[in-house]
């Protein structure tokens, strides 16, 4: 018989809990709280997504399935999907945008020295867009064609550990070249862009907004001087 922590409790040891508490104090995430706190719901949706499942009713069946071990996850019991519903729609989203953020930071510094394929001393980004496809029926706020519902998300992510450093998620969608031009990158860092993107109109207005930053670098992408912003 197995007599140490349960892998998820190791994973969830990691995380930094003060700060997740001084969120859930920051945004009020307590208030009229009943029996789901702020870190049960985490941790019920942690597990969810590190156990690939799909629904409510997927997690509340996989949780239920075996009580006797939630106490010791962490979770403390069964979630009901009614539950976890109401407090996922009505509780304030920039608690765990918060502590996301901090989870970020951490992450960056822990693979700041990490190295590279290629021999560079500044920050190489990637920038890239994709669609997620969603049901007008559910989400009629999501138009993205006549008869098709979808958000766009943009992100740059850092190469070095493939850590998301900025996420926009705009009701109207920006060009990638839009939202990159605006994207927070600081001195001595090297974003590297799409093929065709150095040639197209938008590209030279990107091209534009970074004059005197730096100096083009492969096939639409800058490495910005060393600078002070």
């Amino acid at each position: 018989m197995n007599a140490g922590k349960m892998v998820f409790s190791q994973l969830m040891e990691f995380l930094p809990a003060h700060e997740f508490n001084r969120c859930v104090e920051r945004h009020g995430g307590h208030y009229k709280m009943q029996s789901l706190t702020c870190r049960r719901q985490f941790l019920a949706m942690a597990f969810a997504q590190l156990t690939y499942r799909e629904s409510l009713r997927d997690i509340e069946a996989c949780l239920r399935a075996v009580p006797q071990k939630l106490y010791h996850m962490g979770i403390g019991g069964p979630v009901a999907r009614t539950t976890l519903a109401d407090a996922n729609e009505k509780r304030d989203w920039r608690i765990y945008q918060d502590f996301a953020q901090v989870l970020i930071r951490e992450a960056r510094s822990l693979y700041a020295g990490e190295s590279l394929c290629v021999e560079l001393d500044q920050t190489v980004y990637a920038l890239d867009s994709t669609t997620i496809d969603l049901c007008l029926t559910l989400f009629p706020w999501a138009k993205f064609r006549k008869r098709k519902g979808a958000v766009k998300v943009h992100t740059q992510l850092d190469l070095r550990g493939n850590i998301p450093s900025f996420i926009v998620n705009p009701r109207r969608a920006p060009s990638r070249l839009g939202w990159g031009a605006a994207a927070m990158l600081g001195p001595c860092r090297e974003v590297r862009g799409w093929r065709g993107a150095r040639r197209s109109e938008r590209g030279a207005a990107w091209r534009r907004c970074w004059a005197g930053c730096g100096r083009p670098s492969g096939r639409g992408g800058f490495v910005k001087g060393s600078g002070r912003d």
